[in-house]
């Protein structure tokens, strides 16, 4: 049943007028919940990546194979299953969609902690990969019906949280059960709690009405609404330069978080010398703590500049990302793992700016009713890009290096990620550019 309250909850108490409203109690229940939800999203998507090096020790598989179960496997069931997925949740349940895919990857995830060789593996994790698709883009929508504009950037920065704090957690507990028990226990009690999460999910979240909290905003009479298909949709997405823009500009930041991130716990235990206890401390308090101060900082700046002008959306991860490159280089440079670390604290907190801006510029540039499918449709774009040729491009040439560097192949192989940071820049930077063109037309018609 359609909840009617997300307006009333969200509207302050003395009536205000149309276009203040504030989320009230039930909104940040919502986002906190979904917050754990996506944190356990990531959470089960990397615990594969933090466990690398004993699965390695396990399994007996390669870098290359790490990357392409990490990035290219994961990302073609994860991207192609969002799509069909985006699709439905435009016109069904979004809260039930979520909870159902939630316990999806969650059993997904028991079953990569029971596998007894590679292959078993590599559909485990395409199983996990199928039930996520269901996760983050019905949560985008949803997240946007309970928060109006002018909060949507902020509500998307406390929700895009989840990375980080699932990283963070998944390398301090997933570590420490891997340390204490072995790799495969760390799979299946995350996986268990992922399956308790579905079911409070399922009987506790209120599905709102879509697009109620834009119409209130605008002070219009509710109009209509003709649902296009879902062609019709794809189209439209594709041909606007700035959501186009916003796509390949965001998969190419991807490109080099999700291959920093799938082989960076690797690089510190095999190349730094860092423990398992050692990551399940240092490494996820910086992953926590510079990661997730990243992503809120981003979506409260964008909040603050985007009313001045809408390029903020671009400016701000292009600024970020050229700040961050120097101290990358450092990053992977630095002769020790204490050294090595320090220098990470700035790239972990810079790379994440575009994430926030990204998902509030799709989401406020689309009808209500196409929200969670142009969702999917960005997180297809960067994914494909990110998620699926970054590690595998890493791993790839970390192979391809060792014979000329038997004891740090994968340091040389991080050195290549530099150019598509810079890549990046520049596609932030066009899209900034189409923006203002944009803002021009837009005044230009106002005063015509």
């Amino acid at each position: 049943m359609a909840d009617a309250s997300p307006q009333a909850a969200g509207a302050s108490a003395s009536g205000a007028a149309p276009g203040l409203y504030r989320p009230g109690a039930r909104a940040w229940f919502v986002l906190g919940v979904l917050c754990f939800v996506y944190v356990l999203n990531f959470l089960d998507r990397q615990l594969l990546s933090i466990l690398a090096k004993p699965i390695q020790d396990d399994l007996g598989v390669s870098d290359g194979q790490i990357g392409l179960i990490t990035g290219l496997y994961f990302a073609l069931f994860y991207c192609t299953i969002s799509i069909p997925v985006g699709w439905l949740a435009d016109r069904t349940n979004r809260v039930k969609l979520v909870a159902i895919a939630c316990g999806l990857w969650s059993a997904a995830t028991i079953a990569c902690g029971v596998s007894s060789s590679y292959p078993q593996l590599v559909v485990a994790r395409m199983a996990v990969g199928v039930g996520e698709a269901g996760g983050v883009p019905p949560s985008y929508a949803i997240i946007s019906d309970y928060f109006g504009p002018g909060t949507r950037g902020t509500a998307l920065g406390l929700f895009n949280l989840g990375p980080a704090i699932g990283q963070m957690l998944g390398v301090a507990f997933g570590a420490s059960i891997a340390a204490a028990f072995d790799w495969r226990s760390a799979f299946v009690a995350v996986g268990a709690v992922g399956v308790a999460t579905a079911v409070l999910v399922f009987f506790t979240l209120r599905e709102p009405p879509r697009g109620g909290l834009d119409r209130a905003a605008d002070a219009t009479p509710e109009a209509p609404q003709i649902r296009e298909s879902f062609w019709t949709t794809c189209r439209l997405f594709f041909a606007r330069p700035v959501l186009r823009l916003t796509a390949l500009a965001g998969g190419a930041t991807q490109f080099v978080t999700y291959a920093l991130l799938n082989f960076a716990t690797l690089f510190l235990m095999r190349e730094k010398g860092m423990t398992l206890q050692e990551v399940a401390l240092w490494y996820a308090l910086v992953i926590g703590i510079a990661g997730g101060g990243g992503i809120f900082a981003a979506g409260r700046l964008a909040d603050w500049l985007v009313p001045k002008t809408k390029r903020a959306y671009a400016w701000l991860p292009a600024a970020s990302l050229t700040l961050a490159v120097p101290f990358y280089v450092a990053f992977v440079w630095a002769p020790t793992w204490q050294l090595s670390l320090l220098f990470l604290t700035v790239p972990m907190f810079l790379n994440y700016f575009y994430l926030s801006p990204s998902v509030a510029l799709v989401q406020e540039e689309v009808k209500p009713h196409q929200r969670v499918l142009s969702g999917a449709l960005l997180l297809l774009v960067m994914n494909l890009i990110g998620l699926g040729l970054g590690p595998t491009y890493l791993g790839a040439v970390s192979d391809w290096l060792k014979a000329g560097h038997p004891d740090n192949s994968l340091q040389m192989a991080l050195y290549t990620l530099v150019p598509f940071y810079l890549l990046a820049v520049v596609l932030y930077l066009i899209l900034g550019r189409a923006l203002g063109r944009e803002e021009k037309l837009a005044r230009a018609g106002a005063t015509a």
